[in-house]
């Protein structure tokens, strides 16, 4: 299996993005591409682009969202990283068949239509990675 293509997004928790944005946009000098509210993870999202990558700005629309119960035990900050792969659901069989513990065993739509999936954070030593299969390959660009 061929090594993931790069650094999709790094997730970071935010109690509130219009709190946060600024500081991403006119401190660092980051461009918004868009917001996106993600049902299936009861997020709203902001996407900042920095080179081929991606800052995910993640604030939770419930209580009882992953996101805000993440931020209640630690405080908002860098939730998940996220690699680009070509294949989630091969990619989530092969890991299953080596022991290797996750959150999904079946890919979920995320933000951009992607198909999405966890790793359990025991996998990887305490970090949180999310696979993420763009369709058709295409960059995610958001209006």
């Amino acid at each position: 299996m061929t090594a993931p293509n790069k650094i999709a997004h790094i997730g970071i928790a935010v109690k509130s993005l219009e709190d946060s944005l600024p500081f991403y946009t006119e401190h660092l000098g980051l461009k918004l591409l868009g917001t996106e509210v993600v049902p299936s993870e009861q997020v709203k999202v902001a996407f900042l682009e920095i080179g081929e990558s991606r800052i995910e700005l993640l604030e939770p629309l419930t209580s009882e969202s992953a996101i805000a119960k993440f931020i209640e035990k630690r405080g908002e900050g860098i939730h998940h990283i996220a690699l680009d792969v070509e294949d989630v659901q091969a990619r989530l069989d092969r890991l299953k068949e080596n022991g290797v513990p996750l959150i999904h065993e079946q890919p979920k739509e995320g933000a951009h239509n992607a198909l999405i999936a966890f790793l359990h954070p025991k996998a990887a030593h305490g970090v949180l990675y999310e696979l993420c299969q763009y369709p058709q390959k295409e960059e995610p660009h958001l209006d």
